[in-house]
Formats: C-alpha cells, structure tokens, sequence
C-alpha cells in the first residue's frame, strides 16, 4: 500500500498559497505549509522556509513528494534560487512539481519562464499555471486598493485594453486538482475569468457594487513608470509598466475554458467578487 503523498504548499500563507493549502487540507491530503516564519496554518505542518537560505530547504523537503511553487517575491533572477533546490527536492523523491508563473510570461522567457523551461525535464509530473491579473489586486494592501480607497481611482497605462481577471480562488482550485489529479497535466495552463474586461470596466463595477465613485484615470507608460519608481527600482518599475503597455496592445485580451475544463465549475466573476470581498472590507 502506498503511503499518503505530502505536498509542501511554498507562500502557504500568501494569496494563493493558502487558498491551496485550505484546498488540499479539505480534501484529506497532508500538507506542510512552508514561509519565512513558519507560520501556524490550521490542519498543517508548518515549516520554516526561505529561499534565500537553502539550511532551511532540506526539512522543508523531508518526507514531502509534490510540491506548490511560489517564486521568490521580487527577484529579478528566480531561476538562480530556484532549480538548484528543484534538483534536491528530485532528489529528495519529489516526483510532481505545480509552479505558479503568469500568463505575462512565456517559456523560457524572462524571470520564473526560465524555471517553466526547465520543470518538465527535472519531474516526471508538472504543471505551470500561467494566471492572468489577479482580482485581488484591487483588495487589501494593493496598490490599486490604496487608490481606490484615497483617490477613488485606478491608475494604469493600460487604455482601452482588456484583461480576463481571475479570482485566486480559481486559481487554487486548479492547483490542487493539478497537485492530485491522478495524471498530472504536464503543460502550462492559461488562467482567465469567464469574460475580459477594460479598468474602465472594473471601475464602473465596483462603483455599481460598493456605491463609492471609482474611475479608471489612464496614465502614459512613462508616468506609471516614474510613479512606480519612486517605490521600487527603476528596472522593476519599467517592468511593471511595460506589462500595463502590453495589456494596451492587447496582449491579455483572451479568455480560456481552463477553470471550467479542470475543475468542472466556470470561474468566478468579477461581480461576484467585488461583492465578496470590496464591498466587505469597504
């Protein structure tokens, strides 16, 4: 009889990380839920883990053989951290990896597509979720939940452009069917919501929802660009309003069947999500 599977939940206490933790932990799997702190997460183990610091990796990896990857937040080169401790964690008998990178980022591309590139050949069972903007963007201590909630605006150099945003929980419940699925989907898997929207669009929902005045105030690339900068390195900066161009040109005008394929249930809408979560913490 084979022993139960352990999946180490990396971020465990972030956006998605502990959606999917929630997620396997209700359907019976074992779960280590790794962070910097080892923060206590319900019906888990925690553990401590950085990536930064590999001391840490090797009873993160004990008796773990699949595992739920958050890049490094905010690391130009993830890949340098990154596969040195994939190729433990092989070692380790790791045998499924899901790694969470964006639809933004193609394989091989720049940031986490460098280790979308190398999964396949270092598991026998993978998935690369390639998620589209969060809906949790606009909630908490995001940088449009601030605006929104001193400016009453959403500040983007996105124009006209469309995104299909997906909610995490989505999100999540495509990893954890990706992390326990008998056959894993050994490809990457664009995310969206059922439908793209423009900021305009976004504005004028949570407007109708919350009854509070949103718009949408559009920026050229070069003002989203300094504005970021003033914050977070200039590279990083350019990075971020590049993507807002990209999204200008249309580069996330698409919506996938994705959710609905490999969970059996249609993505959540941005409605019902402003009606969830903004109008609730308004």
């Amino acid at each position: 009889m084979n022993a139960p599977s352990t999946t180490l939940v990396i971020g465990a206490t972030g956006t998605t990380g502990r959606r999917v933790a929630a997620g396997l932990i209700a359907e019976g799997h074992r779960v280590k839920a790794a962070g910097r702190s080892a923060t206590p997460v319900e019906g888990t183990q925690a553990v401590r883990f950085d990536w930064n610091e590999p001391a840490t990796h090797v009873d993160a990896l004990d008796g773990v053989d699949r595992v739920y990857l958050i890049p490094p937040i905010g690391a130009s080169d993830p890949a340098a951290v990154m596969l040195p401790f994939l190729r433990q964690a092989r070692a380790a008998g790791v045998h499924r990896a899901v790694l969470l990178s964006s639809s933004a980022i193609p394989v091989g591309g720049p940031a986490v597509g460098q280790v979308h590139q190398a999964l396949p050949g270092l598991f026998e069972q993978w998935a690369v979720l390639r998620p589209s903007w969060f809906m949790q963007n606009f909630t908490g201590s995001t940088p449009h939940a601030r605006s929104i909630s001193e400016d009453g605006a959403i500040l983007t150099a996105s124009g006209d452009g469309r995104v299909g945003f997906i909610d995490a929980e989505d999100i999540a419940a495509v990893a954890v069917r990706a992390l326990t699925d008998e056959q894993a989907p050994n490809t990457d898997l664009i995310l969206t919501g059922s439908q793209t929207l423009s900021y305009d669009d976004v504005a004028a929902v949570i407007t109708e929802v919350t009854g509070r005045p949103v718009v949408h105030q559009r920026l050229t690339f070069e003002q989203l660009r300094d504005r970021w900068a003033a914050e977070i390195p200039l590279e990083f900066a350019t990075m971020l309003a590049g993507m807002d161009r990209a999204i200008a040109d249309g580069a996330e005008d698409r919506t996938t069947d994705t959710v609905q394929r490999i969970t059996g249930r249609p993505p959540g809408t941005l409605r019902a999500f402003v009606e969830r979560e903004v109008s609730c913490s308004s």
